[in-house]
């Protein structure tokens, strides 16, 4: 028994520093905030202030929309200042934009306060990702990203239940705007946690002499878009289409009811925060490329899982049987955070790392945002289509990602670029990639895992 036990708290074991330990744990604090009104935001603005239930839902989407536009310009300052007073301002702003919802008495000063919450969202995401990178060595970066995980399900899950509680014991104005500023206080507090005790590391482009400078330069990687567009394509079976489209779907098709749907979001989000940080060690052992055509299998099989559901006619089978489905994709997620966050730090060359890392977040949001739209459009045409069409895409990236071979490296192409002939002054990133897959190729010296 002592012996089970020492290993599952070797599992938990990240080997990360300290103060990155505690910015985590600052992120996990954020999310609780957050998770005490994002389930509620519609209901609080329509039934105790007065607004539309479409007005409402456009407020909520201005605050995603402004996060979205945010992101590229905070890259680019982050290329050129140093991440911890962006991360601080961005966070700042959240907590303005969210204390003055609890005033809000109209449309415009919802709107007001979401482009301000938002604005602040997009500046910290991006500053905080960036801020964590430089932290940590390249080494680490898997475990680090696999902790946010880990910190963001946490917070969001125990915030949402709390949130619960509160709401259905006293369902007043009182009890909402007391939510709304505990949101705000834990975004204050995450500013001053990080005036405090964050260092303020020098900004790479003060460093970086050579190479392409500006969103051109990003662009211009071809592998880099090519695995940002392949994730805009996976995110939208294997996000999307578990958190939005499968609870309407399950409700119209299934024998399983609003309870289940609340079962299955607790199957998901629980086997992350238990298991994402053993999961970093399992796919370590795995190459890049076929981690990624694992985590494709594993979602291919899950969202296949949907379509039995609808044959069995007892809810608790049922809900069983969706509970595994829930549990399929959560492999998948813990899988795709340890691999894709990594892989994105380990193409972006130091001077870029600001514009990469607000790149990627803008890709990923896009890939959300299309999740919804097109699964509910196929949804309404043909339900079952949702989840072979879904599965037919997951096994074509999968099989994509299989052949890539060395194209996707396993290590920083920075530490890769220490082992080839030096690039010429005009080289770009691509032809650094171009001649280390050549000369892995030609050697014959690629490990099996990374």
């Amino acid at each position: 028994m002592r012996r089970t036990s020492t290993h599952l708290l070797k599992g938990w074991r990240t080997g990360l520093p300290r103060l990155v330990l505690l910015l985590q744990v600052g992120n996990a604090v954020n999310f609780f905030g957050y998770g005490l009104i994002i389930a509620f935001e519609i209901i609080y603005l329509h039934q105790l202030r007065g607004i539309a239930t479409a007005t409402a839902g456009l407020v909520l989407a201005t605050i995603l929309g402004t996060a979205t536009l945010v992101s590229p310009p905070t890259g680019a300052l982050l290329d050129h200042f140093r991440p911890k007073p962006i991360l601080i301002a961005g966070n700042l702003a959240s907590a303005l934009g969210y204390a003055g919802f609890a005033f809000v008495d109209g449309p415009w000063q919802a709107f007001a306060c979401a482009a301000i919450g938002g604005a602040g969202i997009g500046a910290a995401r991006v500053a905080n990702q960036t801020l964590l990178i430089t932290l940590v060595t390249p080494e680490q970066r898997a475990a680090s990203f696999a902790l946010g995980r880990v910190a963001s399900n946490l917070g969001l899950g125990i915030g949402a239940t709390v949130a619960g509680f509160i709401v259905a014991s006293a369902h007043d104005l009182r009890s909402f705007q007391a939510l709304y500023f505990f949101d705000a206080i834990t975004y204050a507090a995450f500013a001053l946690f990080v005036l405090a005790m964050v260092p303020n590391p020098r900004a790479a482009a003060a460093q970086a002499n050579a190479g392409g400078r500006g969103f051109r330069a990003v662009v211009r990687d071809r592998l880099f878009m090519i695995v940002i567009a392949a994730n805009i394509v996976l995110i939208i079976p294997g996000y999307a289409l578990f958190s939005s489209i499968l609870p309407p779907f399950v409700i119209a098709h299934t024998s399983v009811g609003a309870a289940g749907i609340g079962i299955l979001k607790l199957s998901n989000t629980l086997f992350i925060v238990v298991a994402q940080l053993h999961a970093t060690r399992v796919v370590k052992r795995m190459s890049r490329a076929k981690a990624f055509a694992a985590l494709c299998a594993v979602w291919m099989i899950a969202l296949l899982a949907v379509l039995p559901a609808t044959l069995i006619h007892s809810e608790v089978g049922a809900t069983v049987l969706l509970a595994g489905v829930a549990i399929m994709f959560a492999i998948g997620e813990c899988m795709h955070a340890i691999v894709i966050g990594p892989l994105v730090a380990d193409l972006a060359p130091e001077h870029l790392l600001g514009r990469y890392i607000s790149v990627f977040g803008l890709m990923a949001t896009a890939g959300l945002a299309l999740g919804p739209a097109i699964g509910g459009e196929v949804l309404a045409t043909s339900p079952n289509a949702v989840w072979w069409g879904g599965a037919l895409v997951v096994a074509v990236i999968g099989a994509g990602f299989l052949l890539s071979g060395d194209r996707i490296p396993d290590h920083p192409l920075a530490a890769s670029a220490s082992n080839t002939v030096p690039a010429t002054p005009r080289s770009t990133p691509d032809d650094a990639r171009r001649q280390h897959a050549a000369r892995a190729i030609s050697t014959d010296d690629r490990e099996e895992s990374p």
